[in-house]
């Protein structure tokens, strides 16, 4: 199998706000853009499947790549965003003089967010996902569309990086990052890839 995990286009939040799960969340026009560019970028990939976080600007992403291939998006919450509770809609500013927001640089797998989740429990699900979408699509590729921590913390997973560690992985908006599943594990082709994919292209899984 090989999975593409792909983070959503550029929002007026990215860089200014924690959006987590807030609703009405959209794309950007350059947002749009991206998403747009992003399915020219993915147009001699084989895509057998697409699937979505339930979120705006991951749907939003995910549409022009599906009717590219001709499938449909699929939704499935637990492709959605680290549940960051209270802290949900707040300045990044605001957030950064915080103690939680310190705790988080130097400890973050001890972190929970207050009517949220932990990171712990945020990459649990994200690996349960991903298997579960291995079991449905063996020999496939399957496109992922979801959001920062959630494709760093399953990056992190597949090659070995500690919890502690997942904030030096960078993703950025409508970045594309691939992992090739063998019998024998995975082997990350591709981290945070903007540029051209033409490589993946025609890929057996």
């Amino acid at each position: 199998m090989l999975l593409l995990l792909i983070r959503h286009g550029l929002t007026p939040h990215v860089g200014n706000k924690l959006s987590g799960w807030a609703s009405g969340v959209h794309l950007s026009d350059e947002g749009r853009a991206q998403a747009d560019r992003l399915a020219e970028r993915l147009h001699d990939v084989q895509i057998d499947a697409v699937y979505s976080s339930p979120l705006d600007r991951s749907l939003e992403t995910a549409l022009p790549v599906a009717r590219d291939h001709k499938v449909r998006v699929r939704q499935r919450e637990e492709l959605g965003e680290v549940k960051y509770g209270a802290l949900e809609g707040r300045s990044l500013k605001t957030l950064a003089k915080g103690k939680l927001w310190s705790r988080l640089r130097a400890w973050p797998s001890d972190v929970r967010f207050p009517n949220g989740e932990s990171l712990r429990e945020t990459q649990a699900r994200a690996v349960a996902a991903i298997e579960q979408l291995r079991a449905e699509h063996p020999k496939q590729v399957v496109a992922v569309v979801s959001h920062g921590d959630w494709i760093r913390l399953s990056v992190a997973h597949y090659s070995g990086v500690h919890i502690d560690l997942y904030r030096r992985l960078n993703i950025d908006p409508a970045s594309v990052s691939a992992i090739h599943f063998f019998e024998y594990g995975p082997i990350i082709q591709r981290v945070n890839d903007t540029g051209d994919l033409s490589t993946l292209a025609r890929r057996q899984a």
